[in-house]
């Protein structure tokens, strides 16, 4: 069988996503996580091989700047932005480092601006964030784009106001940022949550010429919320940004995973340019994991260890005589491979498998059944993990079939 008797299915987009990779920024902001210069670079560099057309990064701390500059040295087919505050210092430690755009990250709630700014008024607050971004994209140059934080609790008639001031300051993106993950994805559902509806209405009510979107994953909705901002932008926008992070790291539940918008994109909407670089995603996956202190789920999916694992019986059975049985494509497809693990579940099928693999030849039944008996004693004792190669050929070795 083959990908086109399953994907590509869905009409082509009219609008164009773009990966916006935010690993290296909200990413890293994860508790407990932390990331050194040389492997951030390398980091970057993956990103790029997968797919990533815009990466952003921070340039505060000196490890940051250090990055940043390695990253920026790299000369890769993507663009690399350095996220600022809205304040003329972050804008002027950009343009030192040699960063061609910025992202300015700003609160658009009044949650945020009553706890933040208390003694300020909404009016006051807007001019300083339209003074930092003219300074951005008029004075210094930068391709600048608008974080608008905590969007999905905004009330949108202050945040129309402020995306045509930052507009007319010289913002080339503003981004929706569902900050705390309590967007809704549903097209019926009302501001300020409704992720389609607010997509919709910023083409439709302001000036700004592209739009993003950021989703968090408190609620587990984040890749859901991610995919429907781009299906609401479809034949509306010319073009849509989705703010990722590798493996969905980021503050608290994280983030919408890129690895899982890539796969979406390609395979469901047939977003082609993504093609011949998904099997690098595991590899990336994989290199975030190592170089960054995160444990990689198992059982994540596209690219952790389980995500093409099989143990039980019925499932041994199928994927041997057919992988697409259980398996929704190739493990190839994305840099993964295929895992036939012996466990309690195991039926003779594996077993019979795991044999042959091993010595080359084929096992009579008598066999099979003998070994099936030794490896459901063991887990009659309590054993839980899956047995490795190492044991299984213990057992082999036990009953003289090999060496």
């Amino acid at each position: 069988m083959e990908l086109n008797q399953f994907y590509f299915k869905m009409p082509g987009l009219k609008t164009e996503p773009i990966i916006d990779d935010s690993t290296l920024r909200d990413g890293i902001q994860m508790p407990g996580l932390a990331v050194g210069p040389k492997d951030a670079a390398c980091i970057a560099k993956l990103l790029s091989e997968v797919g990533t057309e815009r990466i952003e990064v921070f340039h505060y701390q000196e490890p940051d700047k250090q990055a940043a500059k390695l990253i920026i040295d790299q000369k890769l087919d993507m663009r690399v932005a350095g996220w600022c505050r809205a304040v003329k210092e972050d804008i002027d430690s950009a343009v030192k480092l040699g960063f061609n755009e910025v992202g300015i990250s700003h609160p658009v709630s009044d949650i945020h601006f009553q706890t933040k700014w208390p003694e300020k008024t909404r009016e006051q607050i807007l001019a300083n964030l339209i003074d930092v971004t003219e300074y951005a994209a008029k004075t210094c140059g930068l391709r600048t784009f608008v974080h608008g934080e905590d969007s999905t609790r905004a009330d949108w008639t202050f945040e129309s106001k402020l995306i045509n001031g930052v507009a007319e300051a010289g913002a080339e993106c503003y981004r929706v940022c569902d900050t705390v993950g309590i967007g809704l994805s549903d097209v019926g559902a009302p501001f300020p949550s409704g992720i389609p509806a607010k997509i919709v209405a910023i083409k439709k009510e302001t000036k700004i010429k592209t739009i993003e979107i950021h989703a968090h994953d408190d609620f587990g909705n984040a890749v859901e919320n991610t995919m429907a901002a781009i299906k609401a932008a479809n034949g509306v926008w010319d073009k849509i940004y989705a703010s990722t992070t590798y493996l969905g790291i980021g503050e608290r539940a994280g983030n919408a995973e890129t690895e899982k918008i890539i796969l979406n994109l390609y395979l469901h909407y047939g977003v082609r340019k993504f093609e011949g670089k998904t099997e690098k995603l595991k590899q990336l996956a994989d290199y975030i994991g190592h170089a960054t202190g995160f444990h990689v789920p198992p059982n994540k999916a596209i690219v952790g260890d389980y995500g093409f694992a099989h143990e039980s019986g019925i499932h041994t059975h199928g994927v041997l005589n057919n992988p697409w049985t259980y398996e929704p494509y190739p493990p190839e497809l994305v840099g993964n491979q295929r895992r036939l693990t012996v466990g309690k579940q195991s039926g003779k099928g594996i077993i019979k498998h795991k044999i042959t693999e091993i010595t080359g030849n084929e096992p009579d039944d008598a066999v099979v059944a003998t070994i099936v008996d030794k490896v459901k004693a063991i887990y009659a004792n309590g054993r839980r993990a899956s047995l490795n190669d190492d044991e299984f050929k213990k057992i082999l070795q036990d009953l003289k079939i090999i060496q």
